[in-house]
């Protein structure tokens, strides 16, 4: 009975460990335009009309991006995208197509990481940022706060743990 007891309590804490270092990501589409926002390896992709937002909850140990799809048409989960497609896919398993402005990111540990990288391409105006640390802005192509060439090592940003996270396309 005892030992039973004891796998109950590190099952409790081992989830509530789990869950310690999760991160919201809330995805916001302000452009006077329908956005297609992806994410791989969570959340997939839908359809954001203008001012709509899109809840996406990412597990601790997690590295992934999110990017906005511009100029879809889907029928059902398969279609095309003018910018950014994944392989015709509403809900996306793969990266889309340059160019694709990216929201990078890795949750878990004592601090989460994020960027904004456009080393494959500028599609779409986006804001990234976490509860705890600076708002990344990029307006348009070759911006100041995004990654600009694969080696480049210094837009990479620092968050507590247990941060959310805000993606703003045309912020």
């Amino acid at each position: 009975m005892a030992a039973s007891r004891a796998s109950v309590l590190f099952l409790v804490l081992a989830a509530f460990a789990a869950g310690a270092s999760a991160a919201t990501f809330t995805i916001t589409n302000n452009c006077g335009y329908t956005v297609w926002p992806a994410g791989i390896p969570v959340g997939g992709g839908t359809q954001l009309d203008p001012g709509q937002t899109w809840t996406v909850d990412v597990p601790a140990g997690t590295s992934g991006r999110f990017w906005g799809r511009t100029g879809c048409s889907f029928n059902g989960g398969s279609g095309h995208c003018d910018s950014a497609d994944c392989a015709g896919a509403l809900s996306c398993t793969v990266s889309g197509q340059t160019p694709a402005t990216l929201a990078e990111y890795t949750i878990g540990g004592a601090q989460d990481f994020y960027d904004i990288s456009l080393v494959d391409g500028f599609n779409q105006p986006m804001d990234f940022s976490c509860s705890t640390g600076v708002n990344l802005h990029c307006p348009g192509d070759g911006c100041t706060d995004a990654y600009l060439f694969p080696t480049d090592d210094t837009k990479t940003h620092a968050c507590a743990a247990n941060s959310n996270y805000q993606v703003t396309f045309c912020a």
